[in-house]
């Protein structure tokens, strides 16, 4: 992606967009498990290390500097909306097909209760499935998704 008013320009034309820790394991595998469950390409992606991440931080300042959170920004013509942690994994899952866009129905269950669940898994991902040494580059039929 090109540098400076280029990349924020394909920021503000991607409506839905997840942002995941470049170097989890468990992380890549959940990309690819959505671009698998995604046939509309509603989602695009982008790490939590890279410049898409940085410039949404930049207008956003409740996204964390910490790689442990997964992050969703949705755009309409209201603006932009952040959401974090099980806000984010729900909203992410609404936008699937069926059966998976059901189990964002859970949304209604405590938002203490899921992000405590959320921020014990965070804690035990990299012991559980690893790390990556770097980010994962798409595979070309992927490219267009990614905005970093």
């Amino acid at each position: 992606m090109a540098a400076g008013g280029a990349l924020v320009d394909a920021q503000r034309g991607a409506a839905r967009i997840v942002l995941f820790d470049g170097v989890c394991a468990f992380c890549d595998g959940a990309v690819r498990w959505l671009l698998a469950r995604d046939p509309g390409a509603r989602l695009r992606f982008a790490p939590l290390q890279g410049r898409t991440a940085a410039a949404l931080r930049a207008r956003h300042p409740e996204i964390p500097e910490a790689f442990e959170t997964l992050v969703y920004v949705e755009r309409d013509a209201d603006g932009e909306r952040v959401y974090l942690r099980s806000a984010a994994l729900f909203r992410v899952l609404a936008q699937l097909e069926s059966p998976w866009r059901h189990v964002a129905k859970l949304r209604w269950l405590p938002r203490g209760l899921c992000d405590f669940a959320y921020r014990i898994f965070a804690r035990l991902r990299y012991r559980l499935f690893g790390r990556l040494d770097a980010c994962r580059l798409p595979g070309s039929e992927d490219a267009q998704r990614f905005l970093d």
